[in-house]
C-alpha cells in the first residue's frame, strides 16, 4: 500500500486550500437560506446537541406522517421494470401488492423501515395502531408471495438491482431485531423475500468484476454496506465474508479519491464517502486508518470543509436528490467521528451542518422528496449517536 501522497494529490490538496475563501462564502449563503425557512417544518434547534442528534416524540411524529402518507399511494408510479409481454401490463398493485406506493419499489421499502425504526424508537407515536396495521397489511404473507414471484419472472430477476435489494435487508434487519410480537410476525413474513436477496447478491457479487461508482442506485459500495449490517446483525458469518472480500477487492487499493469532483447534479450518495463507509466496517480497526491516509488523507485535516449540496429546484425529482446527498455524507461523517474519534472528531460539526441544511425540507415539501427523503434522515439521526 502506498504510504505517499502523490505530487497531483498535493497539488488538488493545494487548490481545496486555494478555495477556502469561496467555500466560506458558500456556507455563509447556505446559512441565510436556511435561516429564512418556514416554520411550519421541522426545527432543527432542539436536535443539534454536543455529541449526537436526538428526535424527540413530536418530530418523530411528523417523520411518520411522510411515509405514512405514501406506502398507499399507488400514483404517481415509477416502475422501471421489463416487459415480457402483454401480460405484464398491469397496475402497480398488482405487480408488487408489498411495495407499490410512495412512487417506486424501494421508495416504498424504505418508506416502511422508517415507519418500523419509529415504532421501535417510539413506541406511543401518535399513529402506532394506524402504523401498525398499515404493516400488517402490506407485509402479508401473501403479498410479499407475489413480491418472490415477481423477483423469478424471467425478465426481472434483476430488478432493483442492487438499491432496492439493500433497503429489503435494511427492512429485514429492523424487523428481526425489534423485540416484539408484531416484528416476529413480520420478519417471518418477509423471509422467503429476504432470503431471496440473500442469494441475489450471493450470486451477483462474485460475478461483478468492477464495481460501480456513481452516485445513485446503482452504487456499489452503498449496497455492500446495507447489506454488510444485515448479514452483521443476523449472525449471517458466511454472507459477511463474502461482502468482506469482494469489497477488499473493489477498494483496497484505492487512493487519492477525487472528493473536489463531487457532487456530480443528481447525487444523493457520494461515490467516494459510500466507499469509506463499506471499508470502515469491513477492515480491521487498527488497518482502516492506514486505508484512509492513501485514499482520502485530507479528511485528517482538521479545516476539512466541503460545501452542502443545494437544490434549485425542489419539484424536480432528481436535483432533490441533493438533499439526499446531505445525510447520506451526514451518515458518513458520523460513523468516522464516532469510531475514530481521536482522528475524525471534527467531521461532526460538518455532518451537522449537512442534516441542518436539508432537515428542515422534509414536512412540506413536494412529492418528488417527501416520498423518501424522510428514511435517509431517519438513518443519518441513527448514525449520529455516539456509540456506547
Amino acid at each position: 500500500m502506498k504510504t505517499k501522497i502523490t505530487l497531483l494529490g498535493l497539488f488538488l490538496i493545494f487548490l481545496i486550500g486555494c478555495k477556502g475563501e469561496e467555500r466560506n462564502k458558500a456556507d455563509m449563503d447556505a446559512k441565510v437560506e436556511s435561516d429564512s425557512i418556514s416554520e411550519n417544518n421541522i426545527s432543527l434547534d432542539s436536535i443539534l446537541g454536543e455529541e449526537s442528534i436526538e428526535l424527540n416524540l413530536e418530530q418523530a411524529n411528523k417523520l411518520a406522517a411522510l411515509p405514512l402518507a405514501c406506502i398507499n399511494t399507488e400514483y404517481p408510479n415509477k416502475l422501471g421494470q421489463t416487459l415480457g409481454g402483454k401480460q405484464d401490463l398491469k397496475s402497480p398493485k398488482e405487480l408488487h401488492p408489498a411495495f407499490y406506493g410512495c412512487f417506486d419499489w424501494h421508495s416504498s421499502v424504505h418508506a416502511q423501515w422508517t415507519l418500523v425504526k419509529l415504532l421501535k424508537q417510539f413506541p406511543k407515536l401518535e399513529k402506532a395502531e394506524e402504523i401498525k396495521a398499515r404493516l400488517e397489511e402490506t407485509l402479508s404473507k401473501e403479498n410479499i408471495a407475489a413480491e418472490v414471484s415477481y423477483f423469478k419472472t424471467e425478465n426481472n430477476k434483476d430488478y432493483e438491482r442492487t438499491y432496492g435489494w439493500a433497503w429489503l435487508l435494511k427492512l429485514s434487519q429492523e424487523l428481526q431485531t425489534w423485540d416484539s410480537d408484531l416484528g416476529e410476525e413480520l420478519s417471518g413474513n418477509l423471509k422467503p423475500l429476504t432470503d431471496l436477496m440473500v442469494a441475489n447478491f450471493t450470486e451477483f457479487l462474485p460475478k461483478l468484476i468492477y464495481p460501480i461508482r456513481v452516485g445513485e442506485h446503482t452504487n456499489t459500495a452503498f449496497a455492500l454496506s446495507f447489506a454488510y449490517d444485515y448479514a452483521e446483525a443476523v449472525k449471517n458469518s458466511e454472507f459477511q465474508e463474502l461482502i468482506e472480500t469482494r469489497a477488499k477487492e473493489f477498494y483496497l487499493k484505492d487512493d487519492n479519491c477525487p472528493i473536489t469532483w463531487e457532487p456530480s447534479g443528481f447525487d444523493f450518495l457520494s461515490p467516494c464517502l459510500q466507499e469509506i463507509d463499506i471499508m470502515r466496517k469491513v477492515l480491521p480497526k487498527a488497518a482502516f486508518p492506514l486505508w484512509m491516509d492513501d485514499f482520502m488523507p485530507e479528511l485528517r485535516n482538521k479545516d476539512f470543509d466541503i460545501a452542502v449540496g443545494k437544490v434549485s429546484d425542489r419539484t424536480d425529482g432528481k436535483l432533490v436528490h441533493l438533499d439526499g446527498l446531505n445525510f447520506s455524507r451526514a451518515w458518513v461523517f458520523y460513523g468516522l467521528a464516532n469510531k475514530y474519534p481521536e482522528k475524525y472528531s471534527h467531521l461532526r460539526a460538518i455532518a451537522d451542518q449537512h442534516v441542518a441544511k436539508s432537515f428542515p425540507n422534509l414536512v412540506g415539501d413536494s412529492y418528488e422528496g417527501g416520498h423518501w427523503l424522510g428514511s435517509f434522515a431517519l438513518y443519518a439521526l441513527q448514525e449520529s449517536k455516539v456509540q456506547k
